[in-house]
């Protein structure tokens, strides 16, 4: 057998890589230890002014390797903090794979999340609506997820397996934990909140979807489209983290092609599901 590739980084990061960015988040926050990390989508950083006791706030470009921000509606930070009683680290914003970033670039905020000792991984996300049925407004609590990217060779786990963290195979049978999702249903009840449920898939973007992709999507049972969460969520459930996923859904199906996707479109929509997704996730902490 030949010898193990030699890639470069950012196409993989080691454990002292890891380790690295999260010994300087530590720096900002000493003695501070997360059990959520939470990802906040397009639209909905606004979420984060519901955490409390706030103990550090770090730009994400002051991390050693940490992928900025650079879309507008990602504010860029990182905020650490209390909410409902759990010890939280927020992502007021995510980085995308078509900012030009690799798989293991968007990977490496959880990595650091799990190394500081995060057992669960809140995602969320603007996504366009597949499913006719949905508003917009709406929110989805993801059951499942198709990794188109991922399917195509674009993984955050490709290089050397990292032991520390999983298995070089994870399976992602239940990639969106049970009791998560059982929790979300039980909270949306309580608060009179519209929760759709339905599956996620993750495409490169940034260009949205012509009306032929919708309708092939549509036809092989995806609910909602975006650019984001599910390098993310594969790199949490090889991690050994719980995941719960949240999409807002941000627009209708343009399946006719004869309504045109923006991205301010879908700031406006954030604007709007921020207040529901905060009750949302507040319940869902309150009762881990």
């Amino acid at each position: 057998m030949g010898s193990r590739p030699q890639l470069a980084k950012p196409y993989y990061f080691t454990l002292e890589d890891i380790d690295a960015v999260a010994a300087a988040v530590r720096e900002r926050a000493p003695g501070f230890t997360p059990r959520v990390g939470l990802v906040l989508g397009s639209g909905l950083g606004e979420v984060a002014e519901a955490a409390t006791d706030i103990v550090a706030i770090i730009p994400y470009e002051d991390l050693p390797d940490w992928p900025e921000a650079t879309v507008w509606g990602h504010a860029g930070r990182l905020i650490l903090g209390h909410w409902a009683g759990q010890a939280v680290m927020i992502m007021q914003g995510r980085a995308h794979y078509y900012e030009g970033y690799t798989m293991a670039q968007i990977g490496l905020p959880v990595r650091v999340m799990r190394r500081l000792g995060a057992t669960h991984f809140f995602v969320t996300n603007a996504a366009g609506g597949v499913n006719p049925a949905f508003e917009p407004g709406d929110l989805m609590l993801i059951r499942d997820h198709i990794n188109f990217m991922g399917l195509a060779g674009l993984s955050p786990l490709r290089g050397p397996n990292l032991d520390a963290f999983g298995p070089r195979f994870p399976a992602m049978n239940q990639a969106y934990d049970r009791e998560l999702m059982a929790l979300a249903r039980e909270v949306a009840a309580e608060h009179g909140i519209t929760l759709q449920e339905g599956v996620y898939v993750g495409v490169g973007g940034p260009q949205f979807e012509t009306p032929a992709d919708l309708r092939f999507l549509h036809t092989i049972g995806v609910d909602a489209v975006g650019m984001s969460t599910v390098p993310e969520v594969v790199t949490a459930v090889h991690s050994g983290m719980r995941v719960l996923g949240i999409s807002g859904i941000s627009n209708r199906a343009n399946l006719d092609g004869e309504t045109t996707t923006t991205h301010e479109e879908v700031l406006e929509a954030g604007r709007v599901m921020t207040p529901k997704l905060a009750t949302l996730i507040e319940g869902v902490l309150a009762r881990l």
